[in-house]
């Protein structure tokens, strides 16, 4: 990498704006992100991996576009015997609506555990919020501006707060800046909450610390990462 943009955060934009990667099941192999981190994304039937392997160790473990980027095999083939591998989220987009910001910036959080976590794969991580919760905007995957929110008391029986806090929270970002959030599956509250306030789904992600120091995990004998899916050779 020169310093410039990482060459995902075009296809990040490229999708806000409705410009997919072609549905050919394969795989494009970009070069790692920055501080260390890699990570495999999934749109509709095309794959993006960003790593330090060689095109050639990547094409090896034979993953495509149709979720075998994804799988288990491949992850681990990716993060090597001792990497870390995050868990598998929805990757999502909204746009923001500017005007007066409807949330204050907040002090002494630094030891919140969703400011810590924003702190360990992302920059330039700014905190918001009021009584309803908290809000962290930073620099993430890609250098993509990225947005999570907490609830300070989510067992609550007052519904639509989740969603109101993320509409008060696109009031920091200019309008029609994209910005992008990471949703687990299972977090149902969450993600219904996402897209009631307005982000669209665009994929899937997983981001891997990788540390390949150990002994290699080999693929089961005569099996590709994802078995049955039709196989597609990775693009130079």
């Amino acid at each position: 990498m020169n310093g410039g943009p990482h060459p995902l955060l075009g296809c990040f934009l490229e999708a806000c704006e409705g410009r997919f990667p072609p549905v050919d099941g394969r795989v494009t192999v970009m070069p790692p992100l920055p501080g260390g981190l890699e990570c495999s994304v999934a749109f509709t039937g095309h794959a993006v991996v960003a790593t330090s392997l060689p095109d050639q160790c990547v094409r090896h473990a034979g993953p495509d576009g149709f979720g075998g980027s994804l799988t288990p095999d491949f992850l681990r083939h990716l993060a090597g015997a001792r990497g870390w591998i995050g868990v598998i989220d929805v990757t999502l987009a909204a746009r923001g609506t500017g005007g007066p910001p409807r949330l204050q910036q907040l002090r002494g959080q630094e030891e919140h555990p969703r400011v810590l976590h924003a702190r360990e794969l992302r920059r330039e991580v700014r905190v918001y919020g009021d009584e309803r919760g908290l809000i962290t905007l930073a620099q993430g995957l890609a250098g993509r501006l990225e947005l999570s929110i907490e609830l300070h008391r989510p067992e609550g029986r007052e519904q639509g707060r989740g969603r109101s806090l993320l509409i008060d929270a696109l009031t920091l970002v200019p309008q029609g800046q994209p910005v992008f959030a990471a949703v687990s599956p299972g977090n149902a509250r969450s993600l219904r909450s996402f897209l009631a306030a307005g982000f669209v789904p665009l994929g899937s992600e997983v981001i891997i610390r990788p540390d390949r120091e150990g002994p290699v995990v080999p693929l089961p004998e005569g099996t590709r990462a994802s078995e049955g899916a039709p196989s597609a050779a990775l693009p130079q």
